[in-house]
């Protein structure tokens, strides 16, 4: 668990309440004083002969304040004092100080010091270390010295007595069976959290540190049990509600769907397509995630099972983040459906009056089969026949309230719910944060698809990459070229969209070039986009408005500005949006300087196209949070366990969990409470 940190404040500001400050760290309950563990651990329980201090390790010595002076520096004023003991002295260096530590360090004081040690001029010294007068006969501590995460104003001395106080105020009742305990060889939960608190003499700090002791192991499988319990009975509470069953007796739209199709469905689509059909035949209502890499052919299994509804006398939305996206999905699907004569009505924020009314009219009364749009589809005034089944795509890119208005339906029935990721999931993830989901995964792509060579060049190399732009385009290609910013910042060097349009103008004056980004409004936004898909720009430069969504088999060259700035999963998406017509392909990751986390991401997306392994890489670099979009949709993200490093707990927690809410379903819930009271509105999601 990581410290929090807080802006200074300004002179004459007055710190917020207590309470308020406290708050701001999850400190609420005496059960998150209980849970507030510590971030590391000081061991004062010895005292080091002077002689025999070891640099680079922390320890603690005593000895009598020989002498104690200000000196000054060019950067301002220190205390420096040199402390003895019979074996030898140590320095003690203050860049900034107190008179309170003016005082402690008067000659002839007996001193007891605690810090990290370090060789300096004259011997061994401690920078900054903690101060004591020691007392004579005063003993020494039997347990390691927590070190808890605090907020501004909250000081460790007030954290270790309010802990102290949680920890004899609270019963700590030990709600897992002592037969699993035993099993997994883990501790009693009042005996692991007393061990964490206060580790006791001779405790291994490398064990406490890497939070490998069995004590951690305790905690996090406790965490781990509370989310699986926690998301499983989401899910049963789901399934307490009513579905439509979808299960068309002659599913004519989807066979002639199917049959004028270009291309025949791999062997992922159709098993993935099945187990849609399966879902929708039941009265429960359907909650998968359909998750496939770049190109696998998501859309087409949407289009799909907007049929099978359909076929069934019941309406399908689906509902993309972006306005690109959306209109990539309706443009496409209704390619496909329009020859069969269904109704498709589209939805979007910037729609003309006159149209959108129409649309919603023909959403009202059921003449409109399929809806696509954008968050306009759960806007007031959308108002559904028959909504049978909800598709959503992109979907961590949604929060918990926007999903669930989108299957709200009619007051009786709930509307099945697919949602589609373009972001491979890793199993770990998957095991431990979508316990309430069914996740199908295509994990075949299309044949025809080209594989992708991808290189990485120097922003020093620019020149060249502009003429290998020159040769695509004259043998009749079309090129992206990518850039992270609309407009220059101070702050980040980076060159921008528009100067990036007019260099490639200036240098490629043959060249037919067009800018994409964010600040355009939607309908230059399409026009632009359409005059590249038709063919009439060679060379679209934009933001990360084109991450996803846009299919342009005749786009051979994708070239990412300043790579180093970019997630890997967006470079992932970024590149997917080459190879998808018969020639080769290539992307150019262009780099400036490179942090060595940048080196790593660069690595990982050179070596390999498999999205699999790049999103198991892309969440040791950014975490679930980030990962499943769970800080705007209310997943319980865990504190103390590392779904990659506690592998064998996820999945002993699965296991147990599963059984727990059959065997013991109040204990499980309690449990689950304990750790995620504050986060009950993810039941919902």
């Amino acid at each position: 668990m990581a410290a929090t940190f807080f802006k200074p404040r300004k002179k004459g500001e007055k710190l917020a309440p207590l309470a308020e400050r406290l708050a701001k760290i999850g400190l609420v309950r005496d059960w998150d004083y209980v849970l507030h563990l510590p971030l590391r651990y000081e061991d004062e329980t010895a005292i080091t002969p002077i002689a025999q201090l070891t640099a680079g390790a922390a320890q603690q010595c005593e000895g009598k304040v020989l002498r104690c002076e200000k000196i000054r520096r060019p950067s301002g004023e220190q205390l420096q004092a040199l402390i003895a003991d019979s074996t030898g002295t140590v320095a003690v260096r203050l860049l900034h100080f107190f008179p309170s530590q003016v005082k402690q360090l008067e000659p002839g004081h007996k001193v007891r010091l605690y810090g990290t040690v370090r060789e300096g001029y004259f011997g061994p010294e401690m920078v900054h270390p903690k101060i004591k007068i020691a007392l004579d006969g005063a003993s020494l501590p039997t347990t390691l010295t927590p070190v808890y995460p605090a907020g501004e104003g909250v000081t460790q001395p007030w954290l270790r007595k309010r802990i102290a106080r949680a920890l004899l105020d609270v019963e700590v009742k030990d709600l897992v069976p002592v037969d699993i305990l035993k099993k997994l060889n883990l501790p009693g939960l009042s005996q692991a959290l007393q061990y964490l608190h206060h580790p006791p003499v001779g405790a291994s700090l490398d064990a406490l540190s890497e939070r490998t002791a069995p004590a951690w192991q305790r905690l996090k499988f406790d965490e781990l049990v509370a989310q699986q319990v926690a998301l499983r009975l989401s899910r049963n509470l789901k399934a307490q509600k009513v579905a439509p069953v979808i299960n068309p007796i002659e599913p004519k739209t989807t066979e002639k769907l199917k049959k004028q199709l270009s291309f025949k469905l791999t062997g992922a689509q159709e098993r993935v397509l099945e187990e849609i059909r399966t879902d929708l035949a039941r009265s429960t209502p359907m909650n998968r995630l359909v998750q496939g890499d770049v190109g696998s052919g998501k859309t087409v299994i949407a289009a799909l099972s907007a049929t099978l509804a359909i076929d069934d006398g019941f309406q399908a939305a689906l509902m993309a983040p972006t306005e690109i996206l959306a209109e990539q999905h309706f443009l496409k699907i209704a390619q496909w459906l329009k020859p069969l004569g269904i109704p498709i009505a589209w939805l979007a924020g910037k729609q003309k009056s006159k149209e959108k009314q129409a649309n919603l009219q023909a959403i009202e009364n059921g003449q409109a089969r399929l809806v696509v749009g954008t968050h306009a589809l759960i806007q007031d005034g959308v108002r559904f026949n028959r909504l049978g089944l909800a598709i959503i795509d992109e979907q961590h890119r949604f929060g918990v309230a926007q999903r669930l208005a989108l299957r709200q339906g009619d007051t009786v029935l709930t509307p099945h719910l697919l949602m589609l990721s373009a972001t491979p999931i890793p199993r770990t993830l998957a095991m431990s944060y979508l316990a309430d989901v069914d996740v199908s995964v295509i994990d075949e792509l299309p044949p025809g698809r080209q594989p992708i060579n991808t290189k990485l060049v120097s922003l020093n190399r620019k020149r060249e990459v502009l003429a290998s732009i020159a040769q695509q385009v004259k043998e009749g290609r079309q090129v992206y070229w990518v850039c992270p910013l609309i407009e220059e910042s101070e702050k980040l060097d980076l060159t921008a969209a528009t100067q990036t349009y007019e260099e490639i103008c200036h240098e490629l004056p043959q060249v037919r070039v067009g800018l994409v980004h964010g600040a355009l409004n939607p309908e230059e936004k399409q026009h632009i986009m359409k005059a590249f898909t038709d063919g009439q720009i060679d060379v679209l430069v934009a933001t990360t408005v084109i991450e996803v969504g846009v299919d342009v088999p005749n786009a051979s060259l994708m070239v990412i500005e300043h790579a180093e700035r970019f997630g890997l999963a967006q470079l992932h998406q970024l590149r997917g949006r080459v190879g998808r017509g018969a020639q080769k392909s290539f992307c150019i990751l262009l780099y400036g300087e490179l942090s060595e986390t940048g080196k790593e991401r660069l690595k990982v997306i050179r070596e390999t196209t498999d999205g699999f392994e790049i999103a198991r890489r892309d969440l040791e670099i950014r975490g679930p949070g980030e990962f499943l979009g769970a800080r705007q949709s209310g997943v319980p993200l865990l504190r103390f366990a590392d779904i990659e490093k506690d592998t064998e707990l996820v999945e002993a927690a699965r296991q147990f969990a599963a059984q727990w809410i059959q065997t013991d379903s109040q204990a499980a819930a309690q449990h689950a409470k304990r750790w995620f009271s504050a986060s009950e509105g993810f039941l919902d999601a």
